[in-house]
């Protein structure tokens, strides 16, 4: 059977897409020949680092700033992907923060909307954004960004991020069932320890990371690479028969 790369030339947006994970999905796309529109919020010098290596390649991007928790901002990053592509076919959901670790007594009514907004709601104002666009084709696929702490509940001050995580998983499945006779696939990964992104360099310990790592059953964390595979391989069954799954991304310390 010919091995075709099912990517080349679709349209792809990534929120976030300049950093961590998302810088990593990124290039993976780009180096499977898709054109990649790249959103960010603060890391503007690695996105246009990211637009020149896609055109060195002789493929087509754009970066495109904003804060996705603003309705305005998530409507007009997907138009100015429109704009730049002339069409949509896979959106990846990558965007999201822990912010800070609260335990429930520290926990403000600002902090916990602050962390739905950046994780649930932006996703929210995206898809529905991407999703008239993303209709118009026979098929096309939505990856979103959930974690291990979505599954778990998360190691102790990550109770907002955490039930924002576990929310996204239903986000996943309610949204496969509602856009699936659309042609719109829709799926998610979730993470684990994944070491050497902002995320873990922030707000994980170097002691809780080695803790978590000895009892991952392969013996290491992961990496933003890990990630980026496991996505790439989801996006590019847009005209597949998965829908409203979630891969699990843990080296094995979570297999329910």
């Amino acid at each position: 059977m010919k091995n075709k790369n099912k990517l080349a030339g679709k349209n792809v947006l990534v929120t976030a897409g300049a950093q961590g994970i998302g810088e990593s999905i990124t290039r993976h796309f780009i180096d499977n020949g898709a054109n990649v529109a790249i959103h960010y919020f603060s890391s503007a010098d690695t996105a246009n680092q990211l637009v020149e290596y896609s055109t060195s390649k002789g493929q087509k991007a754009v970066a495109i700033a904003g804060d996705l928790t603003n309705e305005a901002d998530a409507n007009a990053m997907v138009e100015k992907t429109i704009e730049a592509f002339g069409g949509l076919d896979i959106l990846i959901n990558n965007a999201g923060s822990l912010v800070a670790r609260k335990m429930l007594g520290e926990i403000k009514a600002e902090f916990w909307h602050k962390v739905m907004d950046i994780n649930l709601t932006s996703m929210m104002f995206v898809t529905r954004a991407a999703a008239p666009y993303l209709a118009k084709n026979d098929n096309s696929s939505i990856v979103n960004l959930a974690s291990l702490a979505g599954r778990k509940g998360g190691h102790p001050g990550s109770l907002a991020y955490s039930t924002s995580k576990g929310a996204i998983l239903t986000l996943t499945r309610a949204l496969s069932s509602e856009l699936g006779p659309q042609g719109i696939r829709v799926n998610a990964v979730a993470p684990g320890l994944i070491l050497g992104t902002s995320f873990h360099n922030t707000h994980t310990t170097k002691e809780s990371a080695a803790a978590t790592t000895a009892g991952i059953p392969i013996q290491r964390a992961g990496n933003a690479s890990d990630v980026a595979r496991a996505v790439l391989y989801l996006a590019s069954e847009y005209d597949g028969f998965i829908t409203g799954a979630t891969l699990d991304i843990n080296g094995g310390v979570y297999n329910m």
